[in-house]
């Protein structure tokens, strides 16, 4: 996770994004690129050059490009429901809501915090539904 405040624009934050992943993706090879799909917001010489400098192929939308109609064939499913759902799971801890810590570290702790509650619970409720 890369923690700014809410005036710095997302494109200078993808690299330190993609630097905080925690489960690493497959080395890529000429037959297995990796691969990541961006929108407009990306468009610029930060978005690309920080996909670019991690090994990724960066499929971005060119601003002012029309999108495909609609009953073009979809080759892949968007995924974009992961981090809306990942977000709204986060918005139901009141201190993350509305940021009150002054402090970048106090902050970034609540939200570590309440990723380790979301996947404590996640996997109660795995190992009661399995019979672990």
């Amino acid at each position: 996770m890369a923690l700014a405040g809410a005036n710095v624009h997302d494109a200078k934050l993808l690299g330190p994004t993609l630097d905080a992943i925690v489960v690493f993706p497959p080395f890529p090879t000429e037959e297995a690129p990796l691969h990541l799909c961006l929108d407009k917001g990306y468009d610029n010489p930060t978005g690309r050059e920080a996909a670019s400098d991690r090994g990724y192929t960066a499929h971005i939308r060119r601003i002012g490009e029309e999108p495909p109609p609609e009953d073009a064939p979809k080759r892949h499913p968007p995924r974009r429901w992961v981090v809306e759902r990942t977000l709204a799971w986060l918005s139901k801890f009141r201190s993350l809501l509305v940021r009150y810590e002054v402090k970048a570290e106090n902050y970034l702790g609540l939200v570590q915090l309440a990723c380790a509650l979301i996947w404590t619970r996640i996997w109660h409720r795995l190992k009661a539904e399995y019979g672990g």
